[in-house]
């Protein structure tokens, strides 16, 4: 079946890409996701692998949005970590998936309790820098996961996955659906959104390969990671262009929203929709024939490994540096990349034949 060749096409590109941007898949940064000023802040102190873990700590997760069930599975991954090793987790941020200035507030309160770790997901690459600054000269530790800042301002950035890897996948799987023919539109979060945009510039790299010929990207629509405005894009999109043969999504609130009014008209089995989603979102979606194949990495387990690192971080067991190592529990061992940056794995392509293997 089709999804079969696009997996096929995946674990190849992981295997070749594996050496410096391992595949972790879809929904935030990645190691090559943000142009570097000036490296990691990882060098400060040296690393004593044999340290203790800490226990005691107090490890703050601030999402781009709380209460969003992407989120939600990420931050429950984290809080896993964090407790498991003896310490405590606490979540906090706006309800706003573009408020970054709601971002940079928790960031200084979390500073100002005192917390030994904080693990972020930007919503702004930039915008949150002279916050995280300051609370790492305070002596926070600070984790940034599925979507990265700036280099110089975090010790580690664990990623989802390359970001390469994720642009061009998910065109390939879009493109295969439609049968490498017809209009197509993007339907994004924030026009900020450091990962999103990535993606959506190898997305436009990947359709100038000569077997895109036929393929037209017709406009990129942002919904803000708001399901309402999310829904309203994509019918927005189809009004105008009728002949739209196909929509890739990569964020898991905006593929739902699709597949939401593509479900409930005339389009659904028509318009051909993927993206980054998680499988409880689009279970019933892939069931009923509006969704044929999406992907994503497991979020809990991103959260996990981000809860992991900020752990090794406070405990001084890493600091961020390129080839140092730390153990996340059942996940296994990590090696530290360069710009200190961590992938989580390999993403899955979801489809009919194993989207009720999950539960996520």
């Amino acid at each position: 079946m089709r999804t079969s060749s696009i997996r096929r096409t995946c674990a190849a590109l992981a295997a070749v890409t594996s050496l410096a941007l391992a595949v972790s898949a879809c929904g935030g940064t990645t190691k090559s996701d943000v142009k570097k000023e000036g490296g990691s802040a990882a060098s400060a102190g040296k690393a004593d692998p044999d340290a203790p873990t800490k226990k005691g700590l107090t490890v703050g997760f601030l999402p781009k949005q709380v209460n969003n069930p992407y989120f939600t599975t990420a931050d429950k991954g984290g809080q896993k970590a964090v407790e498991a090793l003896g310490s405590t987790f606490k979540e906090v941020g706006p309800t706003s998936a573009t408020d970054t200035s709601g971002q940079v507030s928790y960031v200084n309160t979390l500073t100002q309790q005192q917390v030994d770790a904080i693990a972020v997901s930007a919503q702004d690459p930039g915008a949150l820098c002279t916050a995280l600054k300051q609370a790492m000269k305070n002596g926070v530790k600070v984790v940034t996961y599925d979507s990265d800042t700036k280099t110089d301002c975090r010790n580690v950035f664990v990623s989802q996955a390359g970001a390469e890897d994720l642009g061009r996948t998910q065109v390939q799987l879009l493109a295969e659906q439609i049968g490498y023919k017809g209009e197509i539109a993007i339907l994004s979060a924030a026009q900020t959104a450091t990962n999103q945009n990535l993606w959506i510039d190898y997305m436009k790299d990947e359709l100038k390969d000569p077997k895109y010929k036929d393929v037209k990207l017709v406009k990129v629509a942002y919904g803000n990671d708001d399901a309402q405005q999310s829904f309203q894009q994509t019918q927005g999109l189809l009004q105008e262009y009728p002949k739209l043969a196909g929509i890739v999504s990569p964020t898991t609130v905006g593929i739902k929203a699709a597949a939401q009014y593509l479900s409930g008209s005339k389009y659904r089995g028509k318009v051909k929709l993927s993206g980054l989603g998680t499988p409880n979102d689009l279970r019933s979606y892939v069931k009923n024939g509006t969704v044929e194949a999406f992907e994503l990495w497991d979020p809990a387990k991103l959260g996990e490994l981000a809860g992991h690192a900020s752990i090794a971080l406070a405990s001084g067991q890493i600091t961020g540096a390129e080839g140092q190592t730390f153990e996340a529990g059942e996940l296994g061992t990590y090696t530290i990349g360069k710009d200190g940056v961590v992938d989580l794995g390999k993403p899955t392509v979801f489809d009919k034949d194993n989207i009720d293997d999950f539960d996520f």
